[in-house]
């Protein structure tokens, strides 16, 4: 269960980048991004030592994992105007997790893409979406089907993300 995850938490950094694929359809400044999935309800029940164990073998990676309570997982991201403006979820997500977007469509307000996982920690593909109900909230969805840390995933993840402040204070923009 520790390895799945883990291998979850890794995949979720995608759906943070959901909230920058709207083409000026959302307000630069900070956001707050929340993931919950029913994998992420099992973290509760994890030993404190073991998931600070497993945030650390998170960050070694390059991925630092959100506080998670109650299966959710949120975080603050800082979204710049360059970043608002992007077609596409920056590769800084992706290359972060070791997967990379593909097929990106954008339809109305509702935009979606396939993302592939292709290294030794996590193998798989999915599907993620984001629809924007205005410039400062949207909902999305995201789907993963591969192998983590040598075992078998199939899990989804419902995403919402909702604009805080035009002021990102201390959380700085991805580099």
């Amino acid at each position: 269960m520790h390895k799945t995850l883990l291998a979850l938490v890794l995949v979720s950094a995608l759906p943070v980048s959901a909230a920058y694929s709207a083409e000026n359809d959302m307000r630069p400044g900070l956001w707050e991004i929340t993931t919950t999935s029913d994998l992420l309800k099992l973290a509760s029940q994890i030993p404190p030592d073991q998931m600070q164990m497993l945030m650390n073998l998170a960050k070694q990676h390059g991925v630092d994992i959100p506080p998670i309570q109650n299966g959710a997982a949120t975080s603050n991201v800082c979204v710049t105007r360059k970043m608002a403006d992007q077609k596409i979820p920056p590769s800084f997500y992706q290359n972060k997790s070791g997967c990379t977007a593909q097929n990106p469509t954008h339809a109305g307000n509702k935009y979606t893409w396939d993302f592939v996982c292709a290294n030794p920690r996590v193998s798989g593909n999915g599907t993620a979406q984001a629809v924007f109900a205005n410039p400062e909230n949207f909902t999305g969805r995201t789907e993963f089907e591969g192998v983590a840390q040598g075992a078998p995933v199939k899990e989804h993840a419902d995403i919402s993300g909702r604009w805080m402040s035009a002021d990102c204070g201390t959380v700085k923009p991805p580099q």
